[in-house]
């Protein structure tokens, strides 16, 4: 049994309800995997082939399929790799290097393209951006931990995950955020059912992200569009805002006052800011 799962049934049940979401992807699609050094990679390419390359990055204890209500519209006119990051709960391989090891980014290994990170993922990105400027044309951050202060989450999300079903449903509200007004779709349920099935059966990471300097920060010359919640549980959202606002250069920062650390409704702003970005 692999450390990052409870049991090797419980990753069965889990990569068996993630097909499901695989299998209604809502545009025509590729699947791939990629041999890395670290394990084979699993990537769902959308897109013009020959579009501009825009690469999604999703958070901890997620996988691809947080992007199937944005894929449509991106796909339109980008290349758009989705890849299920290694050490997840996804279709990569299980191995998870310490984050501290710069063994992401080497995972990672993008030639030339744009990043779009959420939470974990805008911290690869992060570290992949400033270790690489010259390898990422843009970068989208939805809510990125290592800028901001820590948050250490399993110190209150811990305890509630031991308490089962309940608990783990309250660890997903409070993560999420306020739930927005209006009857909840079939799709936000069968989605919020997942992430309680893999909260049930995953692992999540404990490590400390390790926090960006300022002089690595500074490194990042590419247009950048950051998307924070003031109510995020999970990261300082002022201090990252603020960090970023002092040391980037080309950066656009939407500020959403009444979100958490779930981000909805970005499908636009991030299409229209990538469209500017890459055209220029």
């Amino acid at each position: 049994m692999n450390a990052i799962w409870k049991s090797p049934e419980g990753a069965a049940a889990v990569r068996e309800r993630y097909r499901v979401f695989l299998d209604h992807w809502p545009v025509q699609n590729t699947e791939l995997s990629v041999a890395t050094r670290h394990g084979d990679t699993f990537v769902v390419a959308s897109g013009p082939k020959d579009g501009p390359p825009v690469v999604l990055l999703h958070g901890s204890a997620s996988n691809s399929a947080i992007w199937i209500g944005d894929v449509a519209v991106w796909a339109q006119q980008f290349r758009v790799y989705a890849v299920d990051m290694i050490g997840e709960p996804g279709l990569s391989a299980d191995e998870r290097p310490s984050l501290a090891s710069g063994a992401s980014g080497e995972w990672l290994g993008v030639t030339r393209a744009a990043l779009v990170g959420i939470s974990l993922g805008g911290w690869l990105a992060l570290d992949y951006a400033t270790r690489h400027p010259e390898r990422v044309s843009a970068l989208v951050l939805l809510c990125p931990g290592g800028v901001g202060k820590h948050r250490n989450v399993l110190l209150w999300a811990a305890p509630l995950l031991l308490l089962g079903p309940w608990g783990r449903r309250l660890v997903t509200q409070r993560i999420a955020g306020p739930t927005p007004a209006g009857p909840v779709s079939p799709a936000a349920q069968a989605f919020a059912a997942f992430m309680q099935l893999i909260f049930a059966h995953f692992r999540p990471r404990r490590e400390r992200l390790p926090r960006f300097s300022d002089e690595a920060l500074r490194r990042l010359s590419m247009p950048v569009l950051c998307v924070l919640g003031a109510k995020d549980a999970m990261i300082d959202s002022a201090g990252t805002r603020d960090r970023l606002a002092r040391n980037l250069a080309r950066v656009e920062v939407r500020w959403l006052p009444d979100a958490g650390h779930f981000l909805s409704s970005q499908t636009a702003p991030v299409a229209g800011f990538l469209d500017t970005a890459l055209a220029a």
